[in-house]
């Protein structure tokens, strides 16, 4: 059975045997159950994660509240840039919103793989490239939507979300109450 980081990879590049055994050998797969927190605020981040399966939940904690901020569902990158690469605390949570698998990396191993692959590099650079601009994207909508709005860019975006998500984090990532999603949910449901 071919290795399934090796046939992730594969959609990207086009590997040697050679580089095919750098992936598998530095990239395992972990599974970890809904609730597990992969990172609290005050911890360095030793790993970045790619999410084979599952959702999970970046946060803050602000003035005793949780604030979500981010959903990361299969296909995507999750990274605590500034404390992974700059080895400072975190000041965030990762949460595991679903029983979830994913590809992990730590730092030695990237670097590792960096020499072994050297086109690796290059693929890490697009790939952050494009999160980069999505991100730009997606915090400028926010910042200059209505919640009625957010929520229908989420309907439009990322429906998938309103089955896998508690309706109180949707709230948090909205930046709204849960009782006021529930007053956007019941005006719309009417439209």
């Amino acid at each position: 059975m071919e290795n399934e980081i090796v046939k992730l990879i594969s959609r990207f590049l086009e590997l040697t045997n050679e580089e095919a055994q750098a992936f598998a050998e530095c990239i395992p797969i972990r599974c970890f159950k809904k609730g597990h927190i992969l990172l609290k605020e005050g911890q360095i981040s030793r790993d970045s994660y790619f999410v084979i399966d599952g959702c999970i939940r970046k946060y803050y904690i602000i003035d005793g509240e949780e604030r979500t901020t981010e959903f990361y569902v299969e296909d995507e990158s999750i990274a605590s840039l500034q404390s992974y690469k700059n080895k400072t605390p975190a000041n965030h949570y990762f949460e595991c919103v679903e029983d979830s698998r994913l590809a992990v990396l730590n730092d030695e191993k990237e670097q590792e793989l960096f020499k072994r692959v050297p086109r690796y590099e290059t693929l890490c650079r697009m790939s952050m490239e494009s999160d980069y601009g999505e991100q730009q994207e997606a915090l400028a909508k926010f910042i200059i939507s209505s919640p009625e709005a957010r929520y229908r860019n989420l309907l439009e975006t990322r429906p998938d979300l309103l089955q896998r998500v508690p309706q109180y984090h949707l709230a948090s990532y909205l930046g709204v109450k849960p009782e006021s999603l529930s007053r956007i949910r019941k005006r719309l449901a009417k439209t």
